[in-house]
């Protein structure tokens, strides 16, 4: 069984909390900069920065619940709540994007005089706390929870480095049409953000095959290992974000218990070191099954088994 160390969550926690912290202050200091610097593009970046606080506080909430045991009314503990939260928020990530379109489109009509300078000095500093909040979560990375975090840290260093080079133009040239267009990157940025985790989300609600996961490529596996003659009603799904289930009908032939006890462990085996599947519902039959697929009725047998 694949375990996570409690040391290990309370200093990847540590992390998270620090990062959150951090680029709640940079989100706030945004905001007044870009109010004050009349500049729609700071003001979009507070956006992207809230899609990466959001990111962080799920990593932090994926965590918690982590940790929490299952219960009788919730069997699979609350890595489902985690997920809706994900969900929720990437709407609104949505909704934030094209609040952004709709005032870059408005500016280029009727430009607004930008100051540069502060665009430049708020930008250096972003672009200095994303990279320390990318080596730290980079350092904790190990962890599955905050990979995703990892990711839209070093797009939002990459963003910022864009707006601080915006201001070096608009600076050099005056062009304050400048601003908007980089606001309109920085929108596409958000909206391609929050649709990628709409979709995932909604994949792991519907209990969809986990991305990365192909079925054909984890039947292969499972029957590559000594004993099992054939796979069949294979479902592979997301309890949560990093954690999956699989359950399937494995053939074997008609041998006793303690040496079919090999087998499950040799195919758990393979499918934690292979595709990281950990809980797993496996059913062993030694006759061939009338239905391959949603495996109803096995031949040689009068007893019904369902799903």
């Amino acid at each position: 069984m694949h375990t996570h160390s409690h040391g290990g969550g309370e200093r990847t926690s540590k992390v998270l909390r620090i990062s959150l912290a951090v680029t709640f202050a940079y989100i706030v200091l945004l905001v007044v900069a870009g109010i004050r610097a009349h500049s729609l593009a700071l003001l979009s970046e507070a956006g992207h920065n809230l899609s990466d606080f959001v990111a962080l506080l799920l990593s932090l909430v994926a965590v918690y619940l982590h940790a929490r045991p299952p219960s009788a009314t919730k069997t699979y503990g609350w890595h489902r709540a985690g997920v809706l939260a994900a969900l929720v928020n990437a709407g609104s990530l949505v909704v934030v994007a094209f609040l952004i379109f709709y005032e870059a489109f408005r500016r280029l009509q009727n430009p607004e005089q930008v100051h540069a300078g502060t665009m430049i000095w708020v930008a250096a500093s972003g672009v200095v706390m994303n990279g320390v909040i990318a080596l730290l979560l980079y350092r904790s990375s190990r962890d599955v929870n905050i990979r995703s975090a990892l990711l839209h840290q070093v797009g939002d260093t990459i963003s910022t480095a864009a707006v601080l080079v915006g201001g070096w133009a608009m600076l050099a040239t005056g062009q304050n049409w400048i601003d908007s267009a980089l606001s309109f990157g920085i929108g596409a940025l958000i909206l391609w953000s929050g649709f990628g985790i709409v979709r995932e989300t909604l994949n792991i609600l519907l209990e969809g095959t986990p991305r990365g996961i192909q079925l054909e490529k984890v039947e292969a596996a499972m029957r590559q290992v000594e004993g099992v003659n054939d796979v069949h009603d294979l479902h592979v799904w997301s309890i949560g974000s990093e954690t999956r289930a699989l359950s399937c009908h494995i053939s074997i032939a008609d041998i006793p218990p303690s040496v079919s006890e090999r087998i499950l462990h040799d195919v758990k085996e393979c499918l934690h070191e292979q595709f990281h599947i950990d809980h797993t519902t496996i059913q062993f039959e030694h006759a061939v099954c009338e239905v391959a697929h949603g495996c109803v009725i096995p031949v040689g047998e009068e007893h019904r088994h369902e799903h």
